[in-house]
């Protein structure tokens, strides 16, 4: 039989949903999952890794060990403990809330609060016991002579760059929701006292921190300002030793500027939009200093004949500012509905003027502002806009529904969050599906924009703030004569750009106050989620696993995406295999209690069966499932006949262990081929696509590609195929009990089909 062959390449559309599956480019793809397009392939998502990798690791690289949580979460030191390894009774801070989740550590001994007041759970020797109502710790027997840490365990709430004199060397300052905290000698340590409450700030979980670097008295003060627009706790700035509250008076010491949603250096002045003053709200204002010195007591003042101090310009809309951000020298401003450049025009009585762009396009989410060359990105109510500086576009025409699935309720739009990976050419926007839930609101996948090719697709994924990160020295790579990494350990990173000092890397911090760094060259997600505690009183080989904040929702439930989850350090117990095991396992839809929302059950044979008791310092990390849906094909469309397909050839990256699995749809439907009843003793052939070497083939060993088939067996109007891992794959242990297929690269350069026409016809 004589076949035709109709390869599809270079990879470069990405998602497409503005129209139909069969209407889509043969490029395309009509659902794009964990996967994105880079280069003219399609390539795995990105991973992410704890920040510190000179804290020893497991028993291979590939398996940290749980200390390397302590240096990637925010945290405060609170006392030493004496000779005797004690803590005397000590409150945390003056208002401190006290959580089931929270966590403390000595040295590297993990106490891990999994009850309202009593005992903790403990890695190490001696007791403590936390009182959540006072926020009281009380530590008896425990490492001499270490300092005591506090893991407020609350969500990141902005990552702020702040500017040093050396170029190229910043300083990485977080938030959460009470306290700022500074990234320094390899982890995270609480800076000031902050806020203006006792205690640190008091905003919400949808108040995020606005910064910006400015001067000071004089030029050269490296002054970091912040907002979270909470009249509460003011406008506040760091000088390197202390905060400050910036609580400027405008006309008398009874007329102040309180709050203010954007801050920003413009014309040697300093500019606060959509303000919070004494006198109310205003959230069309800029509000902008004297040139120079925005500290000196009258630098804001307005008055009559008093030129070059301060003032404001309301724009003429009663709409709310909302972000901005510069395009070269100008200073775009995106309100609810529309677009403005405040522009200066040199007047020292009024210096800046309002100017409208676009009348119909503006953005609603804050922190949504991306910055190009020659236009900004921003998200609004009807869509990602993109401003030149002259107009204001649409640029999410291939998934034009996407940006109404962001709700209003809990904070929705406030939680959008985005930035820009210069490495990959990628733009990232964390944001929330529209299914969930106010138990867990926060954002649980993220938007990712290939700016080089126009072209969109998914992650699921946790992240509640980006940032940047560079970090002072090399990351400790692999040497070459290590005894404990291998060449396949494909997950190692041999020296990639990514590890380099001064790299700017992406920071990422997720809802229980973690923070981990961007990874494109690694094919895991860190160890992001706590295990408070797990209980295998449920039975049936069930295991109930009491994870704060989890975050999963029934949006994640399917065949394809999961949720799975990867579990380590389950220190305490002890399996018959004669080691932890490090096993996948997936988090089913019944096992999402509505009554309880940060427990989840998973069926673990193996946790039941160990022995011991649980101690704590356990970790789980996010597993993703690539989940592609091709165009449906037909190559014959135009002879008026269907297609059948028997054979199609992926051209893949190779790797070490690395599967996935074709599903072939017919005659525009979703019937897996595959799976549809058949006569016994009917082949189907082999839907499985290996992308590792071939032993009999050693020539196959030095190569970076490989063509790999799948052998199908469908005919219809249409063929359609979907890319996965199957539940078996993904859980998929090698020979040593740890998991393997779901921890590969995958990378597909070229789609091959070996079709034919057939007789039937369309009509």
């Amino acid at each position: 039989m004589a076949y035709d062959r109709f390869m599809i390449a270079p990879l470069n559309s990405g998602l497409q949903r503005n129209v139909k599956p069969f209407a889509i480019p043969d490029e395309a793809f009509a659902e794009l999952t964990n996967m994105y397009v880079f280069r003219g392939r399609l390539r795995k998502r990105f991973g992410s890794r704890l920040m510190n990798p000179n804290v020893a690791a497991g028993p291979d690289p590939l398996y940290p060990a749980a200390t390397q949580q302590l240096y990637s979460r925010l945290r405060e030191s609170i006392g030493v403990t004496d000779g005797m390894g004690d803590l005397a009774p000590t409150v945390i801070l003056p208002n401190t809330i006290g959580a089931i989740g929270q966590m403390f550590s000595v040295g590297t001994q993990i106490f891990t609060v999994y009850q309202p007041n009593g005992v903790m759970l403990n890695t190490g020797t001696g007791t403590g016991t936390f009182d959540t109502a006072t926020a009281t710790i009380t530590i008896t027997g425990a490492t001499a002579g270490a300092t005591v840490y506090f893991y407020p365990a609350l969500p990141v709430m902005g990552i702020a760059t702040y500017d040093q004199l050396a170029v190229n060397d910043e300083y990485t300052i977080a938030f959460d929701t009470r306290f700022a905290y500074m990234y320094t000698n390899g982890g995270w340590e609480r800076i000031g006292s902050g806020g203006v409450a006792p205690g640190g700030w008091t905003g919400t979980d949808s108040q995020f921190f606005w910064w910006t670097n400015w001067r000071g008295t004089f030029s050269t003060d490296r002054l970091l300002f912040v907002s979270n627009y909470n009249a509460a706790d003011r406008i506040q700035y760091w000088n390197g030793a202390i905060w400050a509250i910036l609580n400027p008076f405008t006309i008398t010491a009874g007329n102040k500027i309180i709050s203010g949603r954007i801050i920003v250096p413009f014309k040697g002045r300093l500019i606060i939009l959509n303000t919070i003053e004494t006198d109310g709200t205003h959230p069309n204002r800029c509000r902008y200093s004297q040139v120079g010195d925005p500290l000196q007591a009258d630098a804001w003042k307005q008055a009559p004949g008093m030129y070059g101090k301060g003032g404001f310009v309301d724009a003429p809309t009663n709409e709310a500012i909302i972000t901005a951000e510069f395009i070269k020298d100008r200073l775009i401003v995106y309100f609810e509905r529309s677009t403005w450049e405040l522009a200066y025009n040199g007047n020292q009585q009024l210096p800046f003027v309002w100017q409208q762009i676009n009348t119909e396009l503006g953005a609603e989410s804050t922190f949504s502002v991306i910055p190009f060359d020659k236009v900004i990105l921003g998200i609004g109510q009807t869509g990602v806009h993109a401003c030149n500086g002259a107009n204001t576009d649409r640029i999410d025409g291939n998934i034009p529904d996407e940006v109404f699935n962001i709700h209003n309720d809990d904070g929705g739009v406030e939680r959008v969050y985005g930035i820009r990976d210069y490495y990959v050419e990628q733009v990232y926007w964390a944001m929330p599906d529209p299914n969930r839930t106010a138990a867990q609101p926060y954002p649980n996948r993220v938007l990712v924009y290939n700016y080089k090719t126009r072209s969109w697709a998914f992650n699921n994924d946790s992240i509640t703030a980006f940032g940047y990160y560079q970090p002072a020295n090399t990351a400790v790579s692999p040497s070459w004569d290590s005894t404990d990494v291998f060449w396949d350990y494909s997950s190692v990173d041999w020296g990639g750009g990514a590890l380099q000092a001064k790299f700017r890397n992406v920071l990422a911090g997720n809802q229980e106050g973690w923070m981990f760094i961007i990874d494109p060259d690694n094919d895991r997600n860190a160890q992001s989620l706590q295990i408070t505690n797990i209980d295998t009183s449920p039975g049936n080989g069930k295991v109930k696993i009491t994870c704060i904040n989890h975050n999963f929702t029934t949006n994640d439930q399917s065949e394809y995406q999961g949720p799975y989850v990867y579990i380590d350090n389950l220190n305490g117990l002890t399996f018959t295999v004669g080691e932890p095991r490090r096993w996948i396992y997936q988090v089913t839809l019944d096992s999402l209690d509505p009554l309880n929302p940060d427990t989840i059950i998973i069926q673990a044979p193996d946790i039941v069966a160990a022995t011991g008791v649980y101690t704590g310092g356990g970790t789980m990390a996010r597993v993703s499932n690539i989940n592609v849906l091709t165009k449906q094909y037909n190559f014959y469309v135009d002879k008026n006949r269907n297609v059948a397909i028997d054979k199609v050839d992926f051209l893949v990256d190779k790797t070490t262990a690395g599967q996935f699995t074709v599903n072939v749809y017919a005659s525009y439907g979703f019937n897996d081929v595959n799976l549809l009843g058949v006569n016994p003793g009917v082949l189907l052939g082999d839907n499985t696509v290996n992308t590792s070497a071939y032993s009999l083939y050693p020539l196959e060993n030095t190569q970076q590609q490989l063509w790999r088939p799948a052998y199908l067996q469908a005919e219809g109007e249409a063929v359609q195929l979907r890319l996965y891992m199957t539940p078996e794959q993904i859980t998929h242990l090698d020979a040593q009990g740890k998991p393997d297929t779901a921890f590969e690269d995958v990378q597909i350069h070229a789609i091959a089909f070996r079709a034919t026409q057939t007789s039937n016809r369309l009509s």
